[in-house]
C-alpha cells in the first residue's frame, strides 16, 4: 500500500511538472492552430467530450475541434446506412475513413496535435500523461458505467482503477490498428502492472509514434 500511494504520489508530481512546462513552451502552437481551425471551419476552437475517468468519474476532455459541427448527427447517420461502417466502429470505436473530419482535422489528428489541449486535463487532474485511454462513449453521461460495462466486459473495474492517459500503452502497440478487445486487453495489463519506470518508457516511444503517425486514423 506504501509502495503504491508512493508511486501515485511520484507520478502525479510528474504530471504536475511536465504538464506546467509543455502548456508555457508551447503556447505560441496553440495559438496557430487555433487560428488555422477558426479560418477554415465553422465552429469553436475546442470540442469537449464526455468520458469515464478514474473510479467511473465523468469527466471532460478537451481537444482541438478537428470534425465539422454536426459529427455526432453525421456518425448515427453513417452507421445506421452502412452495416460495413457499423462493423468498423464496433470493432475499433473509430473510421478509418471518416467523413466528418475537417481537412484542418485530418492533419491534427494524423499528427495528434488535436490532443495538445488535454494538458490541461492532466494539469487539473482528471488525466494523467500515461495510463488507459478513455473511450468516447455515445448515450448521455448517467449511463456511461452500463455501457462501459458493456465494452470493456469483465475488465472495467481494473482498468478503471487508474487515472486514464493522454499515451498509453495502447498508443505505443499499434493505436487504431489494433481491435478495441485486443485494446482492452493491452489497457488491463497496464493498470495491473504499471511503474513509474514503465510510464517513462512509453512517453519515449510515444514521440516517434508521433512523428511518424503510426496506427493513426
Amino acid at each position: 500500500m506504501t509502495i503504491s500511494i508512493q508511486h501515485n504520489a511520484k507520478k502525479r508530481l510528474f504530471d504536475l511538472i511536465f504538464s506546467s512546462l509543455f502548456l508555457s513552451l508551447f503556447s505560441p502552437l496553440f495559438l496557430l492552430i487555433s487560428l488555422l481551425i477558426k479560418a477554415t471551419s465553422k465552429g469553436p476552437i475546442f470540442y469537449k467530450s464526455y468520458r469515464l475517468g478514474r473510479g467511473g468519474k465523468v469527466i471532460e476532455c478537451w481537444k482541438f475541434r478537428s470534425m465539422y459541427q454536426d459529427a455526432d448527427v453525421r456518425l448515427h447517420s453513417l452507421l445506421a446506412s452502412d452495416p460495413s461502417l457499423q462493423k468498423e466502429w464496433e470493432m475499433f470505436q473509430k473510421l478509418k475513413q471518416d467523413p466528418r473530419i475537417t481537412p484542418i482535422g485530418y492533419y491534427l489528428r494524423k499528427t495528434s496535435l488535436d490532443e495538445l489541449p488535454q494538458f490541461w486535463n492532466v494539469l487539473k487532474g482528471d488525466l494523467s500523461l500515461v495510463g488507459p485511454r478513455p473511450p468516447t462513449l455515445m448515450g448521455p453521461p448517467h449511463h456511461f458505467l452500463e455501457e462501459i460495462h458493456l465494452l470493456y466486459g469483465n475488465k472495467t473495474n481494473t482498468i478503471l482503477s487508474v487515472r486514464p492517459g493522454i499515451t498509453g500503452l495502447w498508443q505505443i502497440s499499434g493505436r487504431s490498428n489494433i481491435s478495441f478487445s485486443k485494446r482492452c486487453e493491452i489497457e488491463e495489463e497496464y493498470a495491473l502492472h504499471h511503474s513509474f519506470f514503465q510510464d517513462v518508457v512509453i512517453l519515449i516511444k510515444t514521440i516517434p509514434v508521433v512523428l511518424f503517425s503510426k496506427g493513426a486514423c
